[in-house]
């Protein structure tokens, strides 16, 4: 891995990270030509992709439950009690993001929640006891979500857990879930964690085309009002090109870790950590700031180390070649300054006092603090979510969560009264846009 210091140099080792997320012409084409098929020849398109890239040729896309706890009884015992304490975990945690509808009242703005009705002055709605406007917001679950678990080159049952949880404790009714099977073979832990939550609607089907088929519907797969869930950089085109047909989570690149650290820093900590991340695929990327050259050289030791006894090592060193750096900074202030601007998905803070640099972070999709809690808690078992904004895209955007299954709607009532007292206000402003149909809403009401 690299040692940089220079502005220079740092530049442009940040134009490498920002350009290996993005997808080629030649990507995009042979996505919207996928995703074109499937709009238009709906199962048979499926049935063909499935075919040609998963090796598997069926007619019965469904996964059914009986087939799902059976091949779950295949994961080992420790592997479900291990999911079953991240499932209490995360649900634990998700369930303090609920939101609740609300109403307030005007004049006097008291707030009330939208399921005691009898608690508002005048809740009947009777025009002449209620106050004379009621304004406020209500909260619905989307009824239909489609989840996209990858099924390669690995099995993710984490991934179930963090986009199913969430969608769950919000009250989404209709979770579907694709999974690609290569060669039919269905992974028992993904299916072990599928059966955990009680998931009923699971298709064989994978890439481009389970995108499509989720977006647009088929025969057999219902259209969803929105997808979540990670995969590979034709997956993310193909949830780009049918944002607007549904809504999505967000657009995930490769996965990264930034570690600020001190000298106080333990190396076989740090290198351990940056090595974790690398091993997801050669686009990870895995970067240390540090003010401490002692410890710049110590990890850089420390990751040779490491590296050579990691059963995926070809992959790990592709990723910390081109995409890690080990940086050094004055001090720790620049350390962080230089984390906002990356903005990474991953951030550890490995400080003497790492509580005291959390004022200055602002941009991060999870925030670890300290050298017991490494990144993989988070991944699995600590209960906030895993899926989480890449590629910079964290001074804009938020870990996924229940407010991602739910929509907001406005709610506003006023009586004559509560009317007459914004009238002459609406008047003017409609006036000043020239609508001016949209004053002849007020006066026709002026009059009675």
């Amino acid at each position: 891995m690299k040692i940089i210091r220079s502005k220079k140099d740092i530049g442009a080792f940040l134009k490498v990270l920002r350009e290996r997320a993005s997808g080629s012409q030649e990507i995009e084409h042979k996505v919207k030509a996928i995703l074109d098929d499937v709009r238009r020849n709906g199962d048979k398109a499926i049935l063909k992709y499935t075919k040609a890239f998963d090796s598997l040729t069926t007619k019965r896309l469904k996964i059914t439950p009986n087939k799902i706890s059976r091949h779950a009884r295949k994961a080992k015992r420790d592997v479900v009690e291990a999911l079953k304490t991240s499932v209490k975990r995360i649900r634990t945690f998700h369930e303090m993001q609920r939101e609740e509808s609300w109403f307030v009242t005007d004049p006097g703005y008291q707030r009330f929640s939208i399921d005691r009705c009898s608690d508002i002055p005048g809740g009947s709605w009777g025009e002449r006891s209620s106050p004379r406007a009621f304004l406020g917001q209500v909260i619905r679950p989307l009824e239909r979500v489609g989840v996209y678990v990858p099924g390669g080159k690995a099995s993710y049952p984490s991934t179930v857990l963090m986009n199913v949880i969430p969608a769950q404790v919000a009250g989404v009714k209709e979770i579907a879930l694709c999974v690609p099977t290569p060669k039919g073979e269905l992974n028992p832990y993904v299916m072990a964690a599928i059966k955990l939550l009680g998931v009923k609607e699971v298709y064989r089907i994978g890439g481009v085309q389970a995108i499509g088929a989720m977006a647009y519907g088929t025969e057999t797969i219902k259209k969803v009002d929105k997808i979540v869930g990670p995969g590979n950089i034709y997956v993310a085109v193909a949830k780009k090109m049918v944002f607007g047909e549904v809504d999505i989570d967000m657009i995930a690149g490769p996965s990264e870790i930034l570690i600020i650290a001190d000298d106080s820093a333990n190396p076989t900590f740090v290198a351990a950590d940056l090595l974790g991340q690398a091993e997801h695929d050669e686009f990870a990327s895995s970067i240390l700031i540090t003010n401490s050259r002692r410890l710049a050289d110590a990890v850089a030791e420390e990751l040779k180390r490491q590296l050579s006894v990691l059963r995926r090592e070809e992959i790990v060193r592709k990723s910390i070649d081109k995409y890690g750096a080990i940086i050094i900074t004055k001090d720790i202030k620049g350390a962080v300054e230089l984390s906002n601007h990356i903005a990474p998905e991953h951030l550890e803070v490995m400080t003497e006092e790492p509580m005291d640099l959390l004022p200055m972070i602002k941009n991060a999709g999870a925030i670890l603090l300290g050298e017991w809690t490494p990144e993989t808690l988070g991944d699995y078992s600590a209960g906030p979510n895993h899926t989480l904004p890449t590629g910079g895209t964290a001074r804009f955007s938020s870990p996924l969560g229940v407010y991602d299954f739910v929509k907001r709607s406005s709610l506003l009532r006023f009586t004559k009264d509560g009317f007459a007292k914004l009238a002459k206000t609406i008047k003017i402003i409609a006036a000043s846009e020239g609508l001016e149909a949209h004053g002849n809403t007020i006066r026709v009401r002026e009059g009675l």
